[in-house]
């Protein structure tokens, strides 16, 4: 768990990154002495004179949203309203609870069964959606997110931009390819990318890295007993963590469990800092449960795989019986055995008739029946009690388009866009909405958003340029998409350099 942990790209991350960012950056990975020459073609984010603003918030609320463009281009995410909603929520817990200042925060979630979660500079916090299989409690959940937490807080990324800068000259292009790198999973590579060019200060960033680790540690924790979290879960996660090292050798060893080694003296100092803190009773969060038997459904490869595993788990013992059971309602669900789902679902729904979870459900049961409108008619009386809800809106924009019903939802996500502008997920299942009701100028503008969220400036460009021409007698409509253009080219800079 540091400043930026490793998340694993589909392919060869060098490669991609090298196409990104230019090929001096996969210099850096493999001849480290020389990463601080010819670093000047290295297409960075372009934010202005970072002289006199690399370390405000702003700056740093600028560079994590830039980099966020690039990494969503990169890697695969999740789009799981209910998994997104949950994770948010708890982070904003935390975030509430700790010293970070600015709490302009944006969760990316990856798609990667990898123990992962990562902070970058601005406010972005990534998690792995493996991570809460890993997990076993919320508690422990939350200690990780609150060691990415206090890595904002502490403001390490600038911190380690001052301490490089003090100890040999290095421009800002070198200290930001390491900083790619290392999201990238770049390994030891990236982290010594970030620290200097030289070995000398390679050693002695690395050792100032791990006082970062520690600090964060230790304000992370503080952090966790602040928000009403067990500090005792600490110690018992980073134990699993460790474990995770011992049963797995050379490169399936955990990206930043190898740049960031969890040491016994680490996990020792972590249980006497929690010694501090009352132990609590060990309760069974089901919100998390539901959370993790939905991640287990995901990273299953198949459904009847994910099937096997719930039954299994229903048969023997489980943390939650009712969320094993509500895992089976997913997986049966998308195997397309929806009868035994709907029975399923009814042993659990009945003593929780208003969870948010068993509702949805119920509502794709019926989508998968062909009975949309049921769904949709079910959806709508439920966000009539919670108007706006994400997870709800989304399914219930999905219930009406197999209803035929797109002019209704797109109404519905338009309206749903002021409020998530910032999901790419939204856009996407809008644009092929607004396809379906024949609105092309808007499926063009909705495909440009989804582009632009993804870093893919391109498409988003030619995306705007068919808008434009579908729309040259609505002057307020051209007025809009020119200025996103511009927009566009703004992003353009700031991304390419």
């Amino acid at each position: 768990m540091g400043l930026t942990s490793h998340v694993l790209f589909r392919g060869n991350p060098a490669r991609l990154l090298a196409r990104r960012l230019g090929p001096a950056l996969l210099a850096g990975a493999v001849c480290l002495p020389a990463l601080g020459q010819g670093t000047e073609n290295l297409k960075l984010p372009n934010l202005g004179e970072a002289s006199t603003s690399l370390f405000s918030a702003e700056y740093e609320h600028q560079l994590g949203r830039t980099w966020l463009r690039i990494f969503r281009s990169q890697v695969p995410t999740m789009n799981d309203p209910l998994l997104f909603e949950y994770l948010e929520n708890l982070i904003y817990e935390l975030v509430t609870h700790s010293e970070l200042k600015d709490r302009r925060i944006e969760l990316v979630v990856v798609d990667d069964p990898n123990i992962n979660a990562f902070a970058v500079p601005g406010g972005v916090i990534g998690v792995n959606n493996g991570l809460l299989l890993y997990a076993q409690s919320e508690d422990e959940l939350a200690t990780v997110l609150a060691h990415e937490i206090a890595h904002l807080s502490q403001r390490h990324f600038s911190r380690r931009v001052e301490f490089a800068q003090n100890q040999q000259p290095l421009n800002l292009a070198a200290m930001l390819a390491g900083f790619v790198l290392l999201a990238a999973g770049g390994g030891d590579a990236g982290m010594a990318a970030l620290s200097a060019a030289q070995a000398a200060a390679q050693d002695s960033a690395l050792r100032y890295s791990r006082s970062n680790e520690a600090e964060a540690d230790r304000v992370g924790m503080q952090t966790l007993a602040a928000a009403g979290f067990d500090p005792h879960a600490a110690p018992a996660m980073f134990e699993r963590m460790l474990q995770a090292t011992r049963y797995a050798g050379g490169n399936r060893v955990p990206e930043f469990l190898r740049t960031h080694p969890l040491s016994e003296n680490r996990i020792a100092d972590t249980r006497n800092r929690a010694r501090q803190y009352p132990e609590q009773a060990a309760e069974v969060n089901l919100d998390y449960q539901l959370m993790r038997a939905r991640v287990t459904n995901q990273l299953a490869d198949t459904p009847e795989e994910a099937v096997q595993k719930f039954r299994s788990e229903l048969d023997g013992t489980s943390r939650s019986h009712e969320a094993a059971q509500y895992g089976l309602v997913l997986a049966l669900t998308d195997a397309g055995r929806i009868d035994e789902a709907a029975l399923q679902l009814d042993g659990i729904w009945s003593s929780n008739p208003s969870r948010l979870e068993y509702i949805i459900a119920d509502a794709e049961i019926d989508i998968a029946r062909n009975e949309p409108g049921k769904a949709a008619e079910k959806l709508a009386q439920r966000l009539k009690r919670s108007p706006g809800n994400h997870p709800l809106t989304m399914t219930y924009a999905k219930a009406l388009m197999r209803n035929q019903q797109a002019h209704v939802a797109e109404e519905v996500l338009v309206e749903q866009s002021k409020r998530k502008a910032n999901d790419p997920g939204l856009w996407y299942l809008l644009a092929e909405v607004q396809g379906l009701s024949g609105n092309i100028v808007g499926l063009h503008q909705s495909r440009a958003e989804y582009f632009i969220l993804n870093g893919i400036l391109d498409e988003a460009e030619k995306q705007l340029n068919y808008a434009l021409k579908l729309a040259t007698k609505d002057y307020p409509t051209t007025a809009k998409i020119q200025q996103r253009l511009r927009d566009v080219a703004e992003l353009r800079q700031q991304m390419e350099g």
